[in-house]
């Protein structure tokens, strides 16, 4: 099969183009100039350099294929430096919809994220948006909403080697955050942590599957952890004891509003506001279903923490 990959040189994306390698796939994916080093099977992958707001760039890579991929996300944005959550999860994600549909493409494949909604954050509500404009294109559609995604980085930025870095590694107390002065809460909301590998076999084993034609799945891992449970496992993976202390979560968010624009700050406001909400989903049929294998979220899966 070809496929169109937009968003294939980034944590998850990797995984999707090796997916599609190891399904001998016929791929075809959009890559900024500079950017092919980030592509480790570059021999088995049809590079086309470009942007995605360039209809011949987009036209070069979908032309000839029956499935597109859109897995361009961001998990914070640089207003300053034009990378912002619009721009990347709704125009790009827009345009892309809106050739596919010129060329008739079979199947488009978006990658979206649990928890998204209309008047939500800024990641929240444009990843909502895109997947509206997709469901109104008249395409074949699959759209994923992982849950917290976790894997080995391959030079990329992930959930728990970030919080490796930004916290645990510290000689203080990990924060567990909670809201309003109800100290009772610490740590109280929880996530589905799902393995980058897992997530990237649902895209491919989705491809032109009619059974999940305009269907939209909640994909998570097999158990749902709290936040001290998360703090405790990844500590263990560390091979840490690392005590935890409960932090009202205000301050802080006053603080990222004030320096989240800045990279060295390590989270912003919106995400501390959707990691109070919780992220949690039961996909535990979607394995079974798509004939995948879970890797689930433990010291063993977390090896790669001790490496630098």
């Amino acid at each position: 099969m070809k496929v169109a990959v937009f968003g294939g040189t980034g944590f998850v994306g990797k995984y999707i183009l090796k997916s599609l390698i190891n399904h001998n796939h016929d791929i075809y994916a959009l890559v900024r100039n500079g950017s092919e080093s980030k592509i480790s099977d570059i021999d088995n992958i049809n590079i086309i350099n470009g942007e995605v707001d360039n209809n011949t760039s987009l036209d070069q890579t979908m032309m000839n294929c029956s499935t597109v991929i859109y897995n361009i996300g961001i998990i914070r944005q640089f207003k300053s430096k034009g990378i912002t959550y619009e721009k990347l999860h709704f125009e790009f994600a827009k345009k892309v919809i809106d050739r596919a549909a010129h060329y008739n493409i079979k199947h488009f494949i978006l990658m979206s994220a649990n928890g998204v909604k209309e008047h939500g954050t800024g990641y929240q509500s444009t990843k909502y948006r895109a997947e509206q404009y997709l469901k109104d294109s008249g395409l074949n559609y699959t759209i994923f909403r992982p849950s917290l995604v976790f894997g080995r980085p391959k030079n990329d930025q992930e959930f728990c080697t970030q919080l490796r870095d930004t916290m645990l590694k510290l000689p203080i107390p990990a924060p567990i955050f909670f809201p309003g002065i109800n100290i009772t809460k610490a740590g109280n909301f929880s996530m589905s942590p799902i393995h980058v590998e897992n997530v990237a076999d649902f895209f491919v084993k989705s491809i032109q599957n009619e059974k999940h034609y305009m269907q939209t799945y909640e994909l998570g891992g097999m158990k749902s952890f709290n936040w001290k449970e998360i703090i405790s496992t990844i500590s263990s993976a560390l091979k840490k004891n690392k005590l935890m202390i409960p932090a009202p979560v205000m301050p802080i968010k006053l603080v990222a509003g004030l320096l989240d624009r800045f990279k060295f700050f390590p989270i912003t406001r919106d995400q501390l506001t959707m990691l109070l909400e919780g992220n949690t989903c039961d996909s535990k049929d979607l394995f079974s279903d798509f004939d995948i294998t879970p890797l689930e979220f433990n010291t063993k899966n977390l090896s790669y923490l001790r490496q630098k």
